[in-house]
């Protein structure tokens, strides 16, 4: 018999779940024969986390000699010091960034809005980026509310994003997979083991349930 793991089989049992219930609901069957089926335990498998200095050697990598170095910098710094997915990232217009007011307006699954306060470092590399950045990489002519641009001028895709991540990795020599939800997990772990409430980082992080964010209780 093969052996599958306790994901696979909590996944099978569910299907043939919601097939009852369905069949229920049409009355084409009078009773459900997985009601007392029971799911396995599934591990819940910790989130990878950058340490520290992996951070800082991240930041450090890209070339501020180049427009696209000054944005990459400001990239980084918003994904780890908001913690912001990178669906909320790359659809970021320029009147969501607040410098003066040191916060960040982020629209989240369902289009839930909420405000993430910034960091020094995160605010000074966004400054760089529009002052100086931006505007070379504007195309001639080209007018585009997205904060996040590409060389082109067009807002920045999630491709691009995860290209520009994996290339700064191997500058930095970091050896596990960088994505842009490593540094959202290296954001939260950070900040949870540096003292803050629980519920501040559930806020910040748009999550619906506090569930989701004790995770990092676990990795800290």
């Amino acid at each position: 018999m093969q052996e599958k793991a306790a994901r696979s089989i909590a996944r099978h049992i569910s299907s043939i779940r919601s097939y009852h219930q369905f069949l229920l609901r049409e009355k084409i069957s009078s009773s459900d024969p997985t009601v007392h089926l029971q799911l396995p335990v599934v591990e819940q498998k910790l989130p990878t986390v950058l340490s520290i200095e992996e951070i800082e050697r991240l930041i450090s990598t890209p070339n501020t000699s180049k427009p696209q170095g000054v944005r990459d910098i400001a990239i980084l710094e918003l994904l780890y010091g908001s913690g912001m997915r990178i669906s909320e990232l790359i659809e970021l217009n320029l009147d969501d960034v607040h410098l003066t007011m040191g916060f960040v307006r982020v629209f989240g699954k369902g289009g839930k809005e909420r405000i993430v306060p910034l960091g020094r470092s995160a605010l000074q590399a966004c400054s760089n980026y529009i002052n100086e950045a931006r505007p070379k990489l504007l195309a001639t002519n080209l007018k585009t509310d997205a904060f996040i641009i590409n060389q082109r001028g067009k807002r920045l895709t999630r491709q691009g994003v995860w290209k520009l991540l994996k290339q700064h990795a191997e500058e930095a020599n970091i050896q596990q997979e960088l994505t842009p939800h490593v540094l959202r997990h290296s954001f939260a772990t950070h900040l949870i083991e540096n003292g803050a409430d629980l519920r501040a980082v559930q806020e910040l992080l748009g999550h619906s349930d506090i569930s989701t964010t004790q995770i990092y209780t676990h990795i800290s």
